[in-house]
């Protein structure tokens, strides 16, 4: 059985700390993407997350040396990657562990009741895995999170339904 891998969220690209602005105004000046204005504070990581449409992001990160994230060598989640959407992350770490694929996890880092999983392909690239609907990467599910957050719902309850 394969990860029930729904939609490709977001592309990181981590920079030095000190190119961090150069980069968020090279992305918005020169291809013109918009910033998510309400980007997690995520602490120890400088940068941007980047609107591509409706459906997916650019994360510019920024750090110099490892990150506070990092388990190791080989092992930094804000080394440049790919995010997939699965269905029920819990289900997608069952299936790795099932496969015996080499993976890693943070809980609640960049966000309440955000669950990462990352692990690399066969040539080393890395990739990260996320719950549909837990993360700001659709500008559709941030907006509907964001309305209901100001109504004053639990974040468990702001996941839109399939």
């Amino acid at each position: 059985m394969a990860l029930d891998v729904l939609e490709l969220h977001h592309h990181a690209v981590r920079m030095p700390l000190a190119k961090v602005a150069a980069m968020g105004a090279f992305y918005g000046d020169v291809l013109g993407l918009d910033t998510d204005k309400g980007r997690w504070e995520i602490p120890g990581i400088a940068g941007y997350f980047l609107d591509m449409g409706n459906d997916c992001q650019i994360h510019l990160l920024g750090s110099d040396g490892p990150s506070p994230y990092s388990q190791g060598p080989g092992r930094d989640p804000v080394e440049n990657h790919v995010a997939l959407a699965v269905r029920d992350i819990a289900a997608a770490e069952a299936e790795l562990q099932r496969q015996a694929v080499d993976y890693w996890k943070l809980d609640n880092v960049a966000a309440p009741e955000l669950m990462q999983l990352f692990l690399r392909d066969p040539v080393g690239n890395l990739i990260e895995l996320h719950q549909i609907g837990r993360c700001r990467c659709k500008r559709s599910d941030r907006l509907f999170a964001d309305a209901k957050a100001a109504e004053g719902a639990a974040p468990a309850q702001t996941a839109p339904q399939d």
